[in-house]
């Protein structure tokens, strides 16, 4: 399993002494908090996709790049890329770019967002949120597979003779998360590419979440790509924690009172048992956390968020302290007790490139420059996979 962290990218007031901080110091914090995540044995880093205040991340492809180059081992991760307002041709390049500058420590996780006004600044109706979903990945996940592309749609003018550039690293996709708090369409679509789901899995009782689940390992294995067991899920949750749990609540209760998303609501109570919320001890979270997999079945990532409602970063470090020095590690353990030898590793770009029988490299063939190309620009030469911008070699294809 992977474990990790993610960050919705929120500003937001510390109820405890008023300050706000700025977006700069926001950037520089995140980016702290994304190499300490590494330092402490954490596998992935993910980033929101906002466009609007008290959100900063804008662009989460420049952020995880910078992120990339100071780190080696870490996966660069988004939650969530909008799939409904990006071009999907930004994307394909983005991401693709992400994986060579990482040397394939990048995935990503597509969703539909939940701000309205976003669909009107980017020229889209968000009532045609869904439709777009669906449009807008089918050409993407062609454009990452297709050397050249003739395609039409209703919602984006049309291609003819397209060629993505760069071309996915090692010539293999970054792997996709479908990412959803309430659409079963989205997990029918990522049953159907055989692609990954992730169930946010922090604002609704887990049995909410189980149902999306359910029917994405269903539908996984309706569509050819293996057994249910066999269906790729990740899994968002919310801790705060303390060597006391009394201190843990007293602690996280005003930021939880005064948080943006939940403030002024449940209680801190209430909705730590509607929702996987834990405040509490390391062992809380523990024996939490390693008894999802009786409500989801085995799965492959789980990520926190750990870093929002103005908890100020010293704060999020500490718990970034715990969780990998006193969570993590026992979750990997009790996790992987009795897990069927057939339910798949999480997804890597190096077994993605041995799934695929080896590695390719891009190397493209004269062109007139307005990517008429014919069949094929590019030309197969065997490389060892994963070896982008001197990053270690995973697997030596001959």
């Amino acid at each position: 399993m992977q474990f990790g962290i993610f960050t919705v990218s929120d500003i937001t007031e510390d109820p405890t002494d008023g300050r706000t901080p700025s977006e700069a110091e926001k950037i520089r914090n995140t980016i702290t908090l994304a190499k300490h995540a590494e330092d402490v044995g954490l596998d992935v880093f993910a980033l929101g996709e906002h466009h609007n205040p008290p959100f900063w991340s804008s662009s989460p492809t420049t952020t995880l790049a910078y992120i990339a180059a100071q780190t080696e081992r870490l996966i660069m991760s988004t939650a969530t890329t909008l799939i409904t307002t990006n071009d999907p041709v930004k994307i394909a390049e983005d991401f693709a770019m992400l994986q060579h500058v990482s040397g394939g420590r990048a995935d990503l996780m597509l969703g539909r967002g939940n701000t309205g006004p976003v669909y009107p600044w980017f020229g889209q109706d968000i009532r045609q949120g869904l439709p777009l979903a669906i449009e807008n990945y089918n050409l993407l996940h062609r454009l990452w597979r297709e050397d050249v592309v003739d395609w039409e749609g209703k919602f984006r003018s049309p291609l003819q003779g397209f060629t993505s550039t760069p071309r996915p690293l090692d010539g293999v996709a970054p792997f996709v998360w479908h990412g959803s708090i309430r659409t079963p369409e989205i997990a029918e679509q990522a049953a159907y590419y055989g692609d990954g789901f992730f169930a946010n899995n922090i604002f609704w009782p887990k049995e909410h979440y189980q149902r999306l689940v359910t029917l994405y390992r269903q539908r996984f294995a309706h569509y050819g790509h293996g057994t249910p067991e066999q269906a790729i899920v990740g899994l968002g949750g919310q801790v705060f924690m303390a060597a006391k749990s009394q201190d843990a609540v007293a602690q996280f209760r005003p930021y939880f009172d005064n948080a943006p998303v939940y403030g002024h609501g449940p209680s801190l109570e209430d909705f730590s048992e509607m929702t996987p919320l834990t405040v509490g001890s390391p062992q809380q979270v523990i024996d939490r956390y390693a008894a999802m997999r009786e409500t989801f079945g085995d799965y492959q990532r789980q990520l926190f968020l750990i870093d929002h409602a103005g908890l100020p970063l010293k704060t999020v470090l500490e718990q970034l302290d715990i969780l990998g020095g006193e969570v993590v590690p026992v979750l990997r353990k009790e996790l992987a007790k009795d897990r069927p030898a057939e339910v798949p590793d999480a997804p890597t770009h190096a077994n993605l490139v041995a799934a695929a029988g080896g590695a390719r490299e891009a190397r493209p063939n004269p062109n007139r420059g307005d990517n008429l190309t014919g069949a094929s620009p590019y030309q197969d030469t065997p490389v060892k996979a994963g070896s982008s911008f001197g990053a270690a070699a995973t697997r030596t294809v001959a």
